[in-house]
């Protein structure tokens, strides 16, 4: 993340072809966009990171609304278990996108919440839902992987365990 911010280390050429977050932000920005589209919400992006509605209110997608904490426990938590290559990427990939999504969504409805003054449920801040949610969602993929692979471990000792008929 540094090296893609202006100051310290910064590198124009890392942060040109190779900063994830803008990557990440803008990926939100577009699929909230869609999804307000398909709710009939007309909408536009202002500056690089700003969604709002036409004639109405917006938000900005700062660095921390990207969601790259819970997205590196998740890559970080799958990368370190044992298991194929092509299941291990399966994991990744289903995860990285619930979490993405999670994200699409709440940058929607509190671009909704925004223009029509709704308020966050139990006074809670969206970044707060949003962490709630997305473990939430993280401790159930942890719970389908793990119940994958012992399934897998379980039919291999059962193969292993039988005998020989004589």
């Amino acid at each position: 993340i540094a090296i893609t911010a202006p100051g310290g280390f910064y590198s124009p050429f890392i942060d040109h072809y190779f900063n994830l977050i803008a990557w990440l932000k803008s990926s939100l920005i577009y699929g909230s966009a869609f999804m307000l589209n398909l709710f009939g919400y007309e909408t536009y992006q202002l500056n690089n990171f700003i969604l709002r509605i036409v004639d109405g209110k917006g938000v900005r997608i700062a660095h921390d609304c990207a969601g790259h904490g819970i997205l590196s426990f998740w890559l970080a938590y799958t990368l370190s278990i044992k298991i194929a290559k092509n299941k291990k990427i399966f994991w990744l990939l289903i995860g990285a996108f619930i979490l993405w999504f999670i994200n699409v969504l709440r940058i929607t409805l509190l671009i909704l919440s925004l223009n029509k003054n709704w308020g966050m449920p139990f006074g809670i801040d969206h970044h707060t839902w949003f962490n709630i949610i997305s473990y939430l969602f993280i401790f159930v993929l942890i719970y389908f992987l793990e119940k994958d692979i012992n399934k897998k471990l379980n039919h291999k000792t059962d193969i292993n365990s039988e005998t020989p008929n004589s």
